[in-house]
């Protein structure tokens, strides 16, 4: 009998007893705060994605007319980023991301990896004092 493994190595939950019952592998999981430090990828709004929806950002650097938003999405063509609006008033700057599919991914398998990305708004008016709202935390 011949028994292959792909990539699994050996752990300590197999019998040692029976060397033939198969060695159960433990999944090293990565969470966002365990990545790697690279730089948050780049992106601009492209319109016309699908099952497009509200996208919380977990930084927002303001300076003068300009916020830097940064997330965590998906892969693209299947994540991409569809829009970002901005409502201002006196005392917030609102801004909601939207991600979607990109229309032309049709039929296209993604793989399930979290990528950092970055965006740069510019407001009508320079942010001052203003507190800034996450919009895609609403509801």
């Amino acid at each position: 009998m011949l028994t292959v493994s792909c990539g699994a190595a050996a752990t300590d939950t197999a019998d040692r007893a029976n060397p033939h019952q198969p060695v159960t592998a433990q999944p090293v999981i990565t969470t966002p705060s365990q990545s790697p430090t690279r730089p948050p990828k780049q992106v601009k709004p492209v319109g016309d994605t699908v099952n497009t929806r509200k996208v919380a950002f977990t930084d927002a650097k303001a300076k003068g007319r300009q916020v830097k938003l940064v997330w965590w999405s998906g892969v693209e063509p299947c994540t991409v980023l569809d829009s970002v609006k901005v409502k201002e008033t006196s005392k917030r700057v609102t801004i909601t991301l939207y991600e979607g599919t990109a229309a032309k991914a049709k039929n296209v398998a993604c793989i399930m990896l979290a990528i950092e990305k970055t965006t740069t708004v510019k407001l009508k008016a320079p942010i001052g004092k203003r507190k800034i709202v996450d919009g895609g935390k609403q509801r």
